[in-house]
């Protein structure tokens, strides 16, 4: 009797029975969800293993990063509703449990954030520096966002009035937005060339006058090599303002050429020349004939335009193919006495003592 007298005595609002159950509950709630985390954390990290997708990953690392003092807060959470305790007890509960469920929530979305960060980084940067170093500067800027919310939140449930605090960073943020907004641009900028992709390390474009080969694109510049050698540095707001010619991903290259012959060239003759053109480009590996035409009566000289296909993108071995046909022209004209039109005047005299000589 003695015993169950203890057990009803009155402590702090409830029974001692009541509190001893509510300890019990809390230790039973915390060593049933630790054990359901680590449970989980081997299934999920053996599923890992042998799937190729990358959730379970994921899982496996929000898993880790779930901390004791979560599950302790977990098992506080339902012992308290067992238990009937004062206003500003229950009060002050309240703010322990938020808090720790912030401080998780934090922690979980830094992982969701760096976990779609380096997914992207895999299947998207293909090793450019600048390109990481972008993607990871966003990512530090989502976790910075993150973070604030969640301070800006806690402050809320701490029954801080975070009006003002809002409106000053508010105000504050559009000052040094206007301050910055060059560099602002060109990180923007930066972030929409790594998603967005219109040119890559290491490919050759044409940027108004500037021509050469992607060396680095960084946060707030792009740096070109040039053909003449130099390295030319652009920034990344006035590059995506420009029409920019990426030719590393052109397929195919397409060629336009002329030939001009005298205009005492017969008439058989010239009727035999796109022919002749036409079997020295086909002779030709990697190239697609499209026409060849007497097109234009020029000032001195018949003017045979003729286009073909290289199908390949490369440039030397555009150029290595041209240099065939030239000189396979030339040879061909020779064999058949075919002369080059060269830019030429005829001048008339005339004199008038004596007409018959001009």
């Amino acid at each position: 009797m003695p015993d169950l007298y203890l057990l009803d005595r009155i402590w702090y609002g409830n029974s001692v029975r009541q509190w001893l159950i509510a300890i019990a509950t809390m230790g039973a709630v915390y060593v049933v969800v630790a054990f359901a985390r680590r449970l989980a954390m081997r299934r999920l990290a053996v599923l890992a293993v042998r799937s190729e997708t990358r959730v379970d990953d994921l899982g496996v690392d929000l898993i880790a990063r779930t901390r004791q003092y979560f599950l302790l807060g977990v098992a506080l959470y339902a012992a308290s509703r067992l238990l009937v305790l004062p206003e500003n007890a229950r009060s002050a509960l309240q703010l322990v449990v938020v808090a720790v469920f912030l401080l998780q929530a934090g922690r979980w979305g830094t992982g969701i954030i760096g976990f779609a960060v380096e997914s992207y980084l895999r299947r998207n940067t293909d090793g450019d520096p600048g390109a990481r170093a972008t993607v990871q500067a966003v990512g530090y800027a989502g976790r910075f966002v993150l973070w604030a919310i969640l301070l800006i939140t806690a402050l809320a449930a701490f029954g801080i009035d975070v009006t003002a605090l809002i409106t000053g960073l508010g105000i504050g943020g559009i000052a040094i937005a206007l301050a910055v907004q060059n560099i602002l641009g060109d990180l923007f900028a930066a972030l929409a060339i790594v998603l967005d992709r219109p040119f890559v390390v290491g490919d050759f474009i044409i940027v108004d006058s500037t021509m050469g080969t992607v060396e680095h694109v960084g946060l707030k510049t792009t740096r070109i090599r040039s053909l003449g050698g130099e390295q030319i540095i652009v920034s990344n707001s006035e590059l995506l303002k420009s029409r920019i010619r990426n030719y590393k991903r052109m397929e195919q290259r397409r060629v336009v050429f002329t030939v001009d012959v005298r205009y005492d060239t017969p008439p058989d003759v010239l009727e035999r020349i796109p022919a002749m053109i036409r079997q020295i480009i086909e002779r030709q590996p990697l190239t697609r004939f499209d026409r060849s035409h007497l097109l234009t009566l020029a000032e001195s000289a018949l003017r045979f335009e003729t286009v073909y296909w290289v199908l390949d993108a490369d440039f030397n071995k555009y150029a290595d193919i041209q240099h065939v046909v030239n000189v396979e022209l030339i040879r061909r004209f020779r064999d058949d006495q075919i002369r080059f039109g060269l830019p030429s005047r005829s001048v008339y005299v005339q004199d008038n003592q004596n007409p018959a000589i001009q």
